[in-house]
């Protein structure tokens, strides 16, 4: 059973999203502005709802102190017509990101999506730890994936450019794991975010280019100073060998 964390000052509207995750299964608490959000926060905690809005500490600030500790998955709940929560939510390390008011379909649409992806790593790392064989290079259930000097490690959710840890959030390790089982391919952003952030690419939807704009910056040059991920306007987005 999942458990969610609400972190929203609006206690009308926690208790009523209490009620519709409870019926659906989940394990829900709530804390009602970002410094009671952040003390409630321990590792059982498998999604974070996040408000933007709130007292003593807002959305952003709350963010960006979790994600100094967490790598715990992070939707944030955004103004209508406010794009600039949105981006800026993004490059904070959000997962993603839903405009109140909204549907409780939306929701757990968007809620069942990112656990899928990081439920998914974690059958990875159960796979790692139950296998006592060499490792497999690319294998759909291999506990290393490399790809010349970035080497992953699903189970662990960690990935290293030569000996350099990258500190990614888990949208940008299952992005960057994404982009290294399909090398030279030109993979669009329909694409990505039906697979990777497992939603239909909607109109004005920013999330998929925050993200890769996120790993890009990330992911150091090549020798010869090209960048690793290469945009090609109108297609999608391209890793690319160094010369």
């Amino acid at each position: 059973m999942s458990q969610v964390l609400i972190i929203d000052d609006d206690v009308e509207l926690s208790d009523l999203l209490k009620e519709v995750l409870s019926f659906e299964h989940f394990t829900v608490n709530a804390a009602y502005d970002g410094v009671a959000g952040l003390a409630a926060m321990n590792h059982e905690v498998d999604l974070v709802l996040l408000d933007v809005m709130m007292p003593k500490l807002n959305g952003f600030e709350t963010l960006k102190q979790l994600r100094e500790k967490w790598d715990v998955p992070v939707l944030m709940l955004t103004a209508k017509g406010e794009e600039i929560d949105r981006v800026v939510g993004l490059e904070l390390g959000a997962d993603d990101y839903l405009p109140k008011p909204f549907s409780e379909r939306e929701l757990l649409a968007r809620i069942r999506a990112i656990l899928r992806r990081t439920q998914a790593i974690k059958s990875l790392e159960q796979v790692a730890s139950t296998d006592k064989g060499p490792a497999s290079v690319s294998s759909a259930v291999s506990d290393v994936l490399v790809y010349h000097d970035i080497t992953l490690y699903p189970g662990k959710l960690e990935a290293f450019c030569n000996t350099d840890l990258l500190d990614l959030t888990s949208t940008e390790f299952a992005l960057l794991q994404y982009f290294l089982r399909h090398p030279g391919q030109v993979l669009t952003k329909e694409l990505l975010s039906l697979d990777v952030l497992g939603k239909r690419l909607a109109m004005f939807d920013r999330a998929i280019d925050m993200h890769v704009s996120n790993l890009r910056k990330k992911l150091p040059d090549w020798p010869n100073g090209k960048a690793r991920i290469k945009t090609l306007r109108g297609r999608g987005y391209l890793l690319v060998e160094g010369d």
